[in-house]
């Protein structure tokens, strides 16, 4: 395919009908320098010869003619295509219904909301807040949310998922335990304690992956107990009960009181995805995750907030 730029087109259309460069750049409002040049690249691109100069202006040759009588069709054809487009995207208008967890996303739900009714005019971003993954996938499967932020793994539920962040992993320990002093650990350090497992994920596979079970050597991590939610994980790692493996944000949602939360050099990152289902408007979720994606680095160059 041969690179033929468009804003070079234009400059040699507007020539081959002046039959003047001078005048060719006040239409296209572009310098004589400019306007030689993408004649110049144009050649090069096509290879041919597509005009002389003579001391009256520039004379077309065959080559030329043919490009200008093909060319200004095609710039017409590409401007009402781009206008088309546009009209498509401004007619975006309805609800797009986000289910989040507030541990997982809430630094960043309402940020993405906003930029997307900002960017799709008439759009309504309908957030809908619960406590645990399990509930973002029965809403998902019952149709009442079109798309959800989710860690992965999130088990075989044949729904589809874009990555949008990559975390860093932590541990949660008591105030006094023996690592609490360090600011990181590896899996090695934590291979005799019982990790604690709140009831809340959707597959067996997440809460492996929650645990880093099994461990770098092929042991089995040691089960700790079961609790029915995150908040009863932090109050059992503060009694010194059990610890708790978890993705790095949650660190910033459950802030130390009587926990310390220690980087996990060794263990798997965990992933954070958007999730929709295949009834899902897919114009709405690639722009979606385009947003996601644009705050996820617009606050991984932001300062992290003071503790």
């Amino acid at each position: 395919m041969i690179d033929v730029d468009v804003r070079h087109l234009e400059s040699f259309i507007a020539v081959a009908q002046e039959l003047n460069i001078t005048r060719a750049a006040a239409r296209v409002h572009l310098t004589q320098q400019a306007v030689s040049g993408h004649i110049q690249q144009l050649e090069r691109a096509l290879k041919v010869t597509l005009l002389v100069r003579t001391h009256r202006g520039v004379l077309l040759t065959a080559a030329g003619d043919e490009l200008a009588a093909g060319g200004k069709a095609v710039v017409a054809e590409l401007a009402e295509l781009v206008e088309r487009v546009q009209q498509v995207a401004r007619r975006q208008t309805g609800s797009l219904r986000l289910a989040c967890c507030p541990y997982a996303t809430s630094l960043f739900a309402g940020e993405v909301a906003d930029a997307m009714e900002a960017a799709v005019p008439g759009l309504a971003v309908e957030l809908t807040t619960v406590r645990t993954p399990r509930e973002e996938l029965e809403l998902l499967e019952a149709g009442s949310a079109d798309a959800a932020f989710m860690w992965l793994p999130v088990g075989d539920t044949g729904l589809r998922h874009a990555v949008v962040r990559t975390d860093g992993r932590a541990v949660a320990v008591s105030r006094d335990h023996r690592l609490a002093g360090r600011d990181r650990v590896e899996l090695a350090d934590l291979a005799d304690e019982p990790v604690v497992r709140p009831d809340v994920f959707a597959s067996a596979d997440t809460e492996r992956h929650w645990m880093a079970d099994p461990r770098p050597d092929g042991a089995p991590a040691p089960r700790g107990p079961v609790v029915a939610q995150i908040e009863d994980a932090l109050l059992t790692v503060a009694r010194g009960r059990a610890v708790w493996l978890a993705p790095e944000p949650l660190g910033r949602w459950a802030p130390p009181a009587n926990v310390r939360w220690l980087a996990v050099a060794d263990a798997e990152p965990s992933e954070l995805a958007l999730v929709w289902t295949e009834q899902a408007p897919e114009p709405l979720i690639a722009r979606l995750i385009a947003e996601v994606r644009a705050v996820v680095d617009r606050s991984a160059e932001s300062p992290p907030a003071p503790a």
